[in-house]
């Protein structure tokens, strides 16, 4: 049986517990092609039952809720799949199973987390805000998991002074902070003035890109390791 959810932690949960005694459950956020006969479930997200099946699932392991948080923001065509049978694991082990590697659930687990919190730590290094004219920072990002509200605690406290604005352009979403509070919303388009000065510092930038840069050591292949193509549409000294 195929259960469609809409993608949030309730809803998962919900269907986690719908589908316990299923043997064969099969679960997406997305659209899927149906086998001819195949049944369907579309879930609800019911309070109760994700409360039933969140305090139940912490009775076996105190920190999976953060991995599931993890497994829902990964851009993983099959993360939802993922997700599913690490936690049916959880539910049959009934202890931690991050560990056990040699599941193929925890490991297909262990390897999606592990992609969106490598992305995490990359983006500390890969955004480039622009100043604009009433002062406030903006930075674009499209990155390949939903990470926008994990990098906001990492400049809020590297830029406390400075208002900022971090928008995920694939998923029209932004992180906001006003100098005092952050706060998440709904983003699909920005439209923005630069400071007089952001040119000026754009041209900066890339002087010193270009004068530490050594041609003649020229590393591509080393560099697309480091820093991958799809991450330089938003980084001016590509450009």
């Amino acid at each position: 049986m195929i259960y469609f959810y809409d993608g949030s932690e309730e809803a998962f949960l919900t269907a986690l517990l719908l589908s316990y005694h299923d043997p064969a459950p099969i679960l997406t956020a997305g659209n899927r092609q149906l086998v001819l006969g195949q049944e369907t479930v579309f879930v609800r997200a019911d309070a109760d039952m994700a409360k039933k099946a969140r305090e139940r699932l912490l009775t076996f392991d105190k920190d999976c809720m953060a991995d599931l948080g993890l497994l829902l923001r990964s851009g993983d065509a099959d993360k939802d799949e993922i997700a599913l049978r690490y936690f049916r694991l959880l539910a049959e082990k009934k202890r931690p199973v991050r560990k056990m590697l040699s599941e193929d659930a925890a490991f297909a687990a262990d390897t999606c987390i592990r992609r969106v919190t490598f992305e995490v730590h990359r983006f500390h290094g890969f955004v480039r805000f622009m100043q604009c004219a009433s002062g406030t920072l903006y930075a674009p990002i499209s990155p390949d998991n939903d990470i926008c509200d994990l990098l906001l605690p990492h400049f809020r406290a590297r830029l406390p002074q400075f208002p900022f604005v971090i928008h995920d352009v694939k998923r029209g979403k932004a992180a906001v902070y006003d100098g005092e509070h952050s706060f998440f919303a709904p983003l699909k388009e920005a439209e923005i003035v630069l400071s007089a000065d952001e040119s000026a510092w754009q041209a900066l930038w890339k002087g010193y890109y270009e004068n530490v840069n050594i041609p003649s050591r020229e590393r591509l292949r080393q560099m697309r390791g480091y820093m991958p193509v799809r991450y330089w549409k938003f980084m001016p000294e590509k450009h």
